[in-house]
């Protein structure tokens, strides 16, 4: 499935971007934290990113798995939540960590699904 590799593409790009941005300005603030919270929100990106295109190349191989979609939406949203609550506190004083619990159980989630739709396959 195209949109899986796209949103792996797309994702991947803005986790290095982070990670970049989190190794020079944030670190020449001199912000420790911000600098922690962005490259390991960057680090998650990137993983799930990759999850993403794994669940594009399976979902071509193993054309109908409902498990492949779950876990594809799960990525995202833990991209979404996790991710960017983290990049959030990094960068502002918004009190979003209460959605990166939420995020990580996604992630969990979608790799339980990708082990799901191996079974089923």
């Amino acid at each position: 499935m195209r949109r899986w590799i796209v949103l792996a593409g797309l994702n991947a790009f803005l986790a290095v971007a982070l990670g970049a941005f989190a190794a020079h300005a944030l670190e020449s603030m001199g912000d420790d934290r911000a600098v922690g919270l962005a490259e390991k929100a960057s680090r998650y990106m990137l993983w799930h990113a990759l999850g993403l295109g794994l669940v594009g190349i399976l979902a071509d191989r193993w054309p109908g798995r409902r498990a492949l979609t779950v876990a594809g939406v799960l990525f995202q949203a833990g991209i979404v939540l996790f991710c960017g609550s983290l990049t959030l506190l990094a960068l502002t004083d918004l009190p979003v960590a209460a959605a990166a619990p939420f995020g990580g159980t996604a992630f969990l989630a979608g790799w339980l699904s990708v082990a799901w739709a191996a079974l089923k396959a």
